[in-house]
């Protein structure tokens, strides 16, 4: 056997590590952006119209997320498996999302309803469904370039160009229209993302030359990623899910208020997710060259590798961000500190779902259906919960903001489950384990509450002591004590610039 193979398992760690270095920067600019635009939105909108805007982007994102038709994983498979030029296939990819970015679109303009549910529209808001265009557009084009390991456009395309347009739009068209400035932003910051992934994409892969589309090919495309398209929804459905019973569930006069409320908590909890999406760009190539040699063991090594990255990662920031989590939501106004306690239980259900989603990283391609009958099973969990528990908090009379928990705890139980079936699918097909859970990781969680508790005694006019010295001093007990105790040598490529000793394939 050459030295290739046998030096292949390093450079998958190098690989991985590099890119999720590069995305995990993109995730620290994501969170420097995210919290200006949720100070904007909750000082300058209220939690009213900003209920409203999160239920019709829910829907428009749920579109796009159809319109890409599996392909944010799908794409990386079949580059690596033709033997046609990429440009062609990457435009076939394109040309098939816009395709459906079309169906939806359409549906979505001839039945408005599903994106405000009150049924009070505004001006242009019927014309709000072609963002679905630009959205899944941005996410093929960005997939494409992450089979070339290029993290880059993806850190600027959504870590700098989106987040920090909508976050300054935010700001600036309240003073045009304080009703639609949020759906405005949006608008612009879809729109400023696409144009940052397409100029990559043209300077990686160039422009087709020779490309004829092929609609039967398309199609067959289109049902090959079934599968795939609904575990990208699915997975994406359940942290939005939550919201759409609410408003749903809750009475129509306080529905959008505490909607907005419970969005921002969201907004907050779904920061340490974007953790695990650091290393997606990256993952899936790996994990896709390994299957097409036949090495599984490698592939759980790399799923069991990248799993506790994420968790430790997660966990910490669930930490820092959920023992100060009242002074956290008083940041975005004090009328948001009501949605507290579902901010503590969006931060653990992340945590919760890291298993989930890093197995379901290598389970798109050697258990497609089976995934997705597991994703189906935890939505539908999800939603019976969620509707018990919301529904069981009014009939004993409890306030709206004990709701909107319910639709929180429900969302914990039920990543819960997914994570615990998903790992053992996981590890029976690939004959390997695959549990990331390593027992330093309880030392550091349990040290790091210690240090938070003691800064939660602080006097209340001391509270921004609390955020400014408590959140940086969790995060550092916990960093130090995994470092000392849970990271082995090859977790500690993740914090150097490691050569790999053959360049990866794209």
């Amino acid at each position: 056997m050459s030295a290739a193979p046998a030096d292949a398992p390093q450079d998958d760690i190098a690989a991985l590590a590099r890119g999720g270095r590069t995305n995990f920067f993109g995730f620290v600019l994501r969170l420097a952006a995210r919290l200006p635009f949720l100070f904007i939105a909750g000082r300058l909108y209220g939690p009213a119209l900003l209920g409203r805007f999160a239920y019709a982007v829910i829907v428009i994102e749920l579109a796009a997320q159809l319109a890409t038709l599996g392909l944010k994983r799908g794409l990386a498979q079949q580059l690596a498996e033709t033997d046609q030029p990429h440009v062609c296939i990457v435009f076939d990819a394109l040309l098939a999302a816009l395709m459906a970015s079309a169906v939806a679109t359409i549906l979505l303009m001839v039945f408005p309803r599903a994106m405000f549910p009150t049924g009070d529209m505004y001006g242009a808001e019927w014309l709000l469904p072609l963002v679905i265009f630009a959205v899944a557009g941005c996410d093929i084009a960005l997939a494409a370039l992450a089979y070339q390991h290029n993290v880059r456009a993806t850190v600027t395309a959504r870590a700098l160009v989106e987040p920090w347009t909508i976050s300054i739009g935010a700001g600036l068209l309240w003073f045009v229209s304080a009703r639609d400035g949020l759906i405005f932003a949006y608008v612009l910051s879809v729109a400023a993302a696409l144009v940052a992934a397409l100029i990559p994409l043209v300077r990686a892969y160039g422009l087709p030359h020779g490309w004829k589309p092929h609609p039967g090919k398309l199609l067959a495309v289109a049902r090959h990623n079934v599968p795939l398209a609904a575990a990208d929804a699915i997975e994406w459905g359940s942290r939005r899910l939550d919201i759409a019973i609410l408003g749903l569930l809750l009475p129509k006069e306080v529905s959008a208020y505490y909607v907005g409320i419970y969005y921002v908590a969201q907004q907050v909890a779904t920061l340490p997710q974007k953790l695990k999406t650091s290393f997606d760009p990256i993952l899936a190539p790996v994990i896709t060259n390994r299957l097409a040699e036949g090495d599984r063991k490698a592939v759980a090594r790399q799923v069991r590798q990248v799993g506790f990255w994420v968790i430790a990662a997660q966990t910490a920031v669930a930490l820092a961000l959920g023992i100060p989590a009242k002074a956290v939501m008083a940041l975005i106004g004090d009328r948001f500190t009501s949605g507290t306690a579902a901010l503590v239980l969006l931060l653990a259900a992340e945590v919760a779902a890291a298993t989930a989603v890093v197995s379901e990283g290598a389970l798109v391609y050697v258990a497609r259906h089976r995934n997705l009958v597991i994703s189906l099973l935890m939505i539908a969990v999800e939603a019976a919960l969620a509707a018990v528990f919301i529904l069981g908090a009014r009939a004993a009379g409890l306030p709206q903001s004990f709701q909107a928990a319910g639709a929180a705890l429900a969302l914990l139980l039920a990543l819960g489950l997914a994570s615990i079936l998903k790992a053992r699918l996981l590890c029976r097909l690939l004959e390997a384990p695959v549990q990331p859970w390593r027992w330093p990781l309880f030392w550091a969680a349990a040290a790091a509450t210690l240090v938070g508790w003691l800064f939660s005694l602080l006097p209340h006019d001391l509270v921004w002591l609390d955020l400014a010295i408590g959140v940086p001093g969790i995060l550092v007990t916990f960093a130090i004590i995994v470092w000392k105790r849970g990271f082995t040598h090859e977790d500690r490529v993740l914090f150097r610039s490691v050569r790999p000793t053959q360049t990866p394939e794209p």
